[in-house]
């Protein structure tokens, strides 16, 4: 029954947010820092997400394959790549890494 619960109080708890959002007057979201904010914001969520994801196993700090890999996606970043390349790439290197037992 906790499990229903908690079910219970998150979808209310998200129904909220959304409405805070929706009650935002809009003359505070026309000022130029929140734009800023809110542009960035996303970029920053991603940023921390992909970096606890690739250096992060069981809670601890890991450095294996995958950090090959993002660092493979970054050199094709810099190198202008298109979007699937730079995926393909990180594939590829985190698969030979894996491969060579690394």
């Amino acid at each position: 029954m906790n499990v229903w619960i908690a079910i219970a109080l998150t979808a209310a708890g998200c129904y909220l947010v959304k409405l805070a959002g929706l009650l935002v007057p809009a003359g505070a979201l026309e000022r130029p820092l929140v734009q800023r904010l809110a542009a960035l914001l996303p970029v920053a969520l991603l940023a921390a997400l992909t970096a606890q994801q690739t250096f992060s196993a069981d809670g601890d700090l890991v450095l294996d394959a995958r950090a090959a890999g993002l660092a493979a996606a970054a050199v094709a970043l810099v190198l202008r790549a298109p979007f699937l390349v730079v995926v393909g790439a990180a594939v590829a290197v985190t698969a030979g890494v894996r491969a060579l037992g690394w």
